[in-house]
């Protein structure tokens, strides 16, 4: 790998603060996408991530930036604290080390299934909902609480 000219460095640190300026000093951004500033204020990227780094200051700027799905799967989004969002209310949280795992994208496809049944009941799905009182959806009344368990 060829050594970037100083140059270089600045140019890929201002990308950065402008991309952190334009999404709420970064909270707005994938995890992924914010590691990516990271390595870019370092000096860490090479061709290819200072391409990715154009492209994704190029979507911030125009307002075409679109958090992705967290493992693809719609409406979940994780925040760079590893909370993981159902259509904005949290649902989950995992360690970022851990999140982006084969057992966790599995979890998070069972927790998708929960909060779609939740919501097809009325529900709104929520870490108690979804996670700490789930039983499997058949006992969650209309109101939200858990028949046989909550007066």
């Amino acid at each position: 790998m060829a050594e970037r000219t100083m140059e270089e460095i600045h140019s890929t640190c201002d990308l950065a603060c402008e991309i952190l300026q334009k999404t709420n000093d970064g909270n707005d951004l994938d995890p992924l996408d914010l590691k990516l500033l990271e390595h870019a204020v370092n000096g860490f990227l090479n061709t290819e991530g200072i391409a990715y780094l154009k492209e994704l200051h190029e979507k911030v700027t125009s307002d075409k930036y679109k958090k992705p799905f967290f493992h693809g799967i719609e409406h979940l989004t994780i925040d760079p604290v590893g909370y993981v969002l159902w259509k904005g209310h949290i649902v989950e949280h995992y360690e970022l080390s851990y999140a982006y795992t084969k057992d966790t994208k599995d979890s998070a496809i069972e927790l998708a299934r929960r909060c779609k049944i939740l919501e097809s009941k009325g529900i709104e799905p929520t870490v108690y909902s979804a996670i700490w009182r789930w039983e499997d959806g058949d006992n969650i009344s209309q109101s939200g609480k858990i028949e046989g368990i909550v007066a």
